[in-house]
């Protein structure tokens, strides 16, 4: 069997990993976008490693873009066999995908409208190749081993990272051998809100595991809740200004609004308006709300005193463009949670556009923003950044809050990963920039682990 890393390999952008079996016998892990500096993702979503029509099936880890969001453009290249995933993730799948299909076409109307005929794009996919992919799910609960091939047993265990995420486990039989191989997906956090735990995955002989976050440890959450409050009441108490909070639409932004709930529950939200601007979140929302069975136990308890924890009399949820835009040109101080989270596409960007100049106002990035994109650039410390072919100067204040990273830190995986210490498994770091993948090997070697590779985009292993 062989394993060949096709996308987030030494980046956090576009998981994709082709699994070959001694059979001949191809199953994809991920198939996601990348997301970063517009060339290079043309240049990587545009082209395949392998040959599509030769995958014979595809194993989901989760619904984030950045691993799912090149499934249409995989099936309309001519991949036809199954999607694996557990329900909630097909559930998100069924409308993040027509958004990222949207998306895409009004970003290539954009700007094939202000370069003419010169260079002129088309979508990766469209609304009706979205449809076409949705009926290749078949879904599953967490926790049961199925067959999907006659050598080939999955099993999902909840990841606690988003709604419906998992970490996969291959049941791989070969040559009169049993093999089992494990992919971690995104690793979630313990003790965060809404979701359970992240479930420990049995012990394998090779593992891809994610790396996001091997170098550093985030804030503990009392202080995390303390330091939100502090930067909602600065920006629009103190500095009468907006407070921008862009956010991926599922999962962080719902933990968000539950965690503003709780607030305005205690009496220590400031009496300001809330904005959700963003479609997508208003759908995933509604998604959250019928998946009570992915709910851990302390959400299960808050629901007996508060029926709604995703709605708060301040609380506004935006869908339509014309509403988006007004937000632009208020000046009452208010909360706008808004996607993308690295502000590189969708109404974010917008509000970016128009706020980053005012010093009234404060961007708070509150995940991982790829370097070569607008939230990166402002991680990085940029005085100006471009957009809409305009250069406008960053006055607004930027604020930092990782510590709502749906990503484990270096300690929750390595908490993650201390069932496997015993199988000692050959352990392939995905999903992370190179030089936190360093110190992460670094750190797990130091911890127990002896094999640790950091494979290059295309590397084929052996196992």
């Amino acid at each position: 069997m062989t394993i060949q890393f096709c996308g987030a390999a030494r980046e956090v952008t576009g998981s994709c990993y082709l699994l070959t079996l001694n059979s001949g016998f191809k199953i994809l892990l991920d198939c996601g976008l990348y997301q970063g500096a517009a060339q290079q993702m043309r240049d990587f979503n545009t082209t395949w490693l392998f040959k599509p029509e030769e995958v014979d099936c595809l194993i989901l880890s989760h619904a984030h873009i950045d691993h799912s969001g090149r499934i249409p453009y995989l099936v309309k290249c001519g991949f036809s066999g199954t999607i694996h995933s557990t329900h909630a993730t097909r559930s998100l799948c069924a409308f993040m995908l027509l958004d990222s299909a949207k998306i895409q076409e009004r970003d290539v109307e954009y700007f094939n409208k202000h370069r003419g005929h010169r260079d002129e794009r088309t979508p990766l996919y469209n609304a009706n190749d979205v449809q076409v992919a949705m009926q290749l799910f078949q879904t599953y609960n967490y926790g049961r081993w199925a067959k999907i091939h006659d050598d080939v047993e999955i099993l999902f265990r909840d990841a606690g990272h988003i709604l419906g995420s998992a970490s996969v486990t291959l049941k791989i039989r070969e040559n009169g051998h049993t093999c089992y191989l494990g992919f971690t997906g995104d690793i979630g956090r313990p003790n965060r809100p809404i979701l359970r735990d992240p479930q420990p995955m049995p012990e394998v002989d090779y593992l891809i595991c994610e790396s996001t976050y091997g170098d550093k440890e985030h804030l503990e959450q009392p202080q995390e809740i303390e330091r939100f409050l502090y930067i909602i009441k600065d920006t629009c108490l103190r500095r009468r200004g907006k407070l921008l909070i862009p956010a991926f639409s599922v999962g962080r932004t719902q933990e968000l609004v539950y965690i503003l709930d709780q607030m305005e529950n205690a009496g220590r939200l400031p009496h300001i308006p809330v904005y959700v601007d963003s479609p997508m979140a208003v759908n995933a929302t509604e998604v959250f709300a019928a998946h009570p069975e992915c709910y851990d136990d302390n959400l299960h308890e808050y629901l007996l005193t508060d029926d709604n924890p995703f709605g708060f009399k301040n609380l506004h949820y935006i869908r339509g463009l014309e509403e988006s835009k007004m937000l632009n040109h208020t000046t009452e101080p208010c909360i706008i949670i808004s996607a993308a989270g690295m502000l590189n596409a969708g109404r974010s960007r917008h509000h970016l556009f128009n706020s980053m100049d005012n010093s009234r106002n404060t961007i708070l990035l509150v995940g991982y923003c790829a370097p070569d994109t607008p939230g990166g650039m402002l991680l990085a410390g940029a005085k100006e950044i471009k957009l809409f072919g305009e250069v406008k100067p960053v006055r607004a204040k930027v604020e930092v809050m990782d510590s709502f990273s749906a990503h484990a830190d270096r300690l929750e995986m390595l908490d993650f990963l201390r069932s496997q210490r015993r199988r000692q498994p050959k352990i392939f770091l995905v999903h992370g920039e190179q030089n936190r993948q360093e110190a992460f090997r670094t750190y797990l070697t130091e911890n127990g682990f002896e094999d640790v590779e950091i494979p290059v985009l295309g590397e084929v292993f052996e196992v």
